[in-house]
């Protein structure tokens, strides 16, 4: 049995709980909007060909703001092929993923979604390809009331009142050899910097966010932040990070672990934002988008399907890295949620890629059922419950032993404070394979409180990490009852079982 204590002080906070913190991704790859969130002649489709049941279940996540339409498909993606009538849209090779785009669905079929959805729109731009003309051309399209060439186009295909987009992303992963049209660091701040001015030109309300290194393990990563944010520091609004973890050769303690990873990337993405802030003698603050994260199988994808997909030709939504999680996927999923609260005060968007179907919470099955993955419970408890401000906490926890970051917390958490109810919400989770952990929360300066509710998500009984939730027992795992959880002498006591998240709301 581990021990951890965690001292809660409701005057050691960090920064209110940003809402877009709670972003997720929709890109045009695999399945993720073609029988994903839209698929005509479903059973649940309504009239405009969105699936009713994954969007009930869209709702229930509760994703503030989405990223569309990629991802590495922006990158070679004329958007006025996804505008009027439909017939009329040119099919297109997608060379990011090997696939026919069909442009069924474009941006006004995306708008109305994300209005059903009720999320924010954070719409990327194709700096592969295409550059600032085409960009000021769709803000302008999107934006602009009429009266204009773009804006008034807009109109007539069916949209009276503007998009009213507000966040925007200059391209996507462009330091990446994979990316269509891939750039130097120093050749993609200059395209950023003038793109950023030609689309504020056209709308000075709107929010930028420049691309970032595609993880840290880039060879340019830290000199690439650094010479686009020495060009376009004055014109953007933050800076993109994304990572991807995954098991590697059966490492699963360090698995678990990959939210130490996610915390030193942050880090080291803020003390460079900061060191051209200070060497530029900016008085703005530019924050941090971490717009792709999430847990995957890439030797899957590596090793198998990009190759088969290959071999079968260019095909209309074929199937990519459709994982289905583990419970142990879960909890890390869980702790990078716990990472990027803890950054709250500079992380100020965060997107999990991607919504449905691909390395996805959700999932669906062309003309058949949509369900939860377990990645899904995580997400939304903290989407509901993260509210208020962010408790700083100081937590003493038995030491466990990884291979790639040696000694490392057995607890990771994160805690929020709404004043307004006077509910404190610690979501924590046990990152040890064997052992139970004991658990006390030290709560100072909140008064008496007790325990409202104490939920946990972990191996069933019986179950096994890898294969606990298989396609043909959809939602058979999930958050239940953690027991034995007590208030004792002012102090929150609670026992955590091994490879475990849990959410206790006090109030």
């Amino acid at each position: 049995m581990s021990q951890a204590r965690i001292t809660i002080d409701r005057d050691f906070t960090i920064a209110d709980v940003p809402r877009r913190l709670f972003g997720s991704f929709v890109e045009h790859m695999g399945r993720c909007v073609y029988t994903g969130i839209y698929e005509p002649g479903h059973p649940q489709a309504d009239e405009r060909g969105f699936r009713r049941d994954v969007l009930a279940l869209v709702r229930e996540m509760g994703p503030t703001v989405i990223r569309y339409p990629g991802g590495n498909f922006v990158s070679g993606y004329n958007w006025e092929d996804g505008v009027g009538p439909v017939a009329d849209r040119p099919v297109r090779m997608d060379g990011a993923w090997h696939t026919i785009e069909t442009n069924a669905f474009g941006l006004h079929e995306f708008v109305d979604w994300a209005r059903e959805a009720e999320v924010e729109v954070m719409e990327a731009i194709n700096l592969g390809t295409r550059g600032m003309d085409e960009a000021r051309a769709l803000v302008e399209y999107a934006n602009h009331p009429g009266g204009t060439y773009w804006s008034d186009l807009r109109r007539r295909n069916g949209a009276a009142d503007p998009f009213d987009i507000k966040l925007w992303c200059l391209g996507n992963e462009l330091d990446g050899p994979w990316q269509i049209g891939g750039k130097t660091p120093a050749e993609y701040g200059r395209l950023a910097q003038e793109t950023a001015k030609a689309m504020k030109l056209v709308d000075p309300s709107i929010e930028l966010v420049a691309v970032g290194s595609s993880n840290r393990g880039m060879p340019t990563f830290g000199t690439w932040e650094h010479t686009v944010l020495t060009h376009a520091y004055d014109e953007v609004d933050y800076i993109s990070m994304h990572a991807y973890y995954q098991e590697h050769d059966g490492d699963t303690e360090s698995f678990l672990a990959d939210a130490v990873d996610m915390d030193a990337f942050i880090e080291g993405v803020i003390a460079t934002v900061d060191a051209v802030k200070a060497a530029g003698k900016h008085t703005k603050q530019v924050n941090i988008s971490f717009d792709e994260w999430n847990v995957w199988d890439q030797h899957k994808y590596n090793s198998v399907e990009a190759d088969e997909i290959e071999a079968a030709g260019w095909k209309q939504h074929p199937r990519l890295i459709e994982d289905t999680y583990s419970v142990t996927d879960a909890v890390v999923v869980g702790t990078l949620l716990n990472s990027l609260l803890r950054h709250g005060d500079r992380v100020q968007i965060a997107n999990q890629a991607q919504l449905v179907n691909v390395i996805a919470p959700i999932r669906s099955e062309e003309g058949g059922p949509a369900w939860r993955q377990t990645s899904f419970w995580p997400f939304e408890r903290v989407a509901r419950l993260a509210k208020g401000r962010i408790l700083r906490l100081a937590v003493n926890a038995t030491q466990i032993s990884t291979k790639r970051y040696g000694d490392v917390d057995a607890v990771d958490a994160a805690a929020t404070w709404d004043e307004e109810t006077g509910r404190v919400v610690v979501f924590v989770a046990n990152r040890s394979l064997e052992a139970s952990s004991d658990l006390t929360l030290d709560l100072r300066g909140f008064g008496a409180l007790r325990v409202a509710s104490a939920e946990v998500l972990t191996i069933p009984e019986g179950g096994d990490r890898l294969t606990a939730n298989l396609e043909t027992a959809p939602d058979r795992v999930g958050m239940v009852p953690l027991a034995g959880v007590e208030v004792v002498d002012g102090a929150v006591r609670a026992t955590l079982p091994p490879v475990s998240w849990s959410v206790i709301e006090l109030s």
